[in-house]
């Protein structure tokens, strides 16, 4: 899938949004992409996924064994891309702020896993999430994801696949254009807003 498919798909599934919105990083954006309207359709998140797998290195592939993910964006997207690899899927999740492992799930010592998340914009969460699988002892191979809003400048301290790479401008809160300040501000993500 090339570029304009992929955002076809979004903007068909009412996923690309326009407005004023906050995202999870606290900065503000004209667009968003909504990932859940589009991975509620379990043919498309299969499609995109079929082809962002297409999209990793043979090596990559054969060295994954676990696909992990972040909740709550990162949880369906993570269990699509283990099913087109052939592996598992485990999710972390936010206490106290901090992403751990809960629900029993385990990461055996040197796994090689696939950080996946569905839209990667600063690289925050996904930095998160590759600690807590480090300190838990698995090793991040490489890391994946739908939507890079980065267009490829996040660092995430390890390799970032993306199915597209986007630049969407993103504004601290002191920066926001006149033109977006003037229309009301909402919170889409799952997130809440850093202090």
């Amino acid at each position: 899938m090339d570029k304009t498919a992929v955002l076809d798909v979004f903007r068909n599934s009412g996923a690309l949004l326009e407005g004023h919105f906050i995202l999870s990083s606290g900065l503000h954006s004209s667009q968003y992409l909504q990932c859940a309207r589009v991975l509620q359709n379990p043919v498309l998140a299969n499609q995109l996924c079929v082809a962002l797998v297409a999209a990793l290195p043979d090596a990559l592939k054969r060295k994954i064994s676990l696909v992990i993910s972040p909740a709550m964006g990162g949880v369906v997207v993570g269990y699509e891309m283990a099913r087109v690899l052939g592996c598992h899927a485990i999710f972390t999740e936010r206490v106290d702020g901090r992403f751990v492992l809960r629900r029993g799930f385990e990461i055996p010592p040197g796994t090689e896993v696939l950080m996946m998340e569905d839209v990667v914009t600063t690289g925050l969460s996904s930095r998160e999430c590759i600690e807590c699988i480090t300190t838990a002892g698995g090793h991040v191979a490489a890391a994946a994801c739908l939507v890079d809003r980065s267009n490829g400048s996040a660092d995430l301290g390890v390799t970032l696949y993306a199915l597209i790479r986007l630049q969407v401008e993103a504004y601290a809160k002191d920066e926001i254009p006149a033109s977006l300040a003037a229309i009301p501000a909402i919170k889409p993500g799952s997130r809440g807003l850093k202090a």
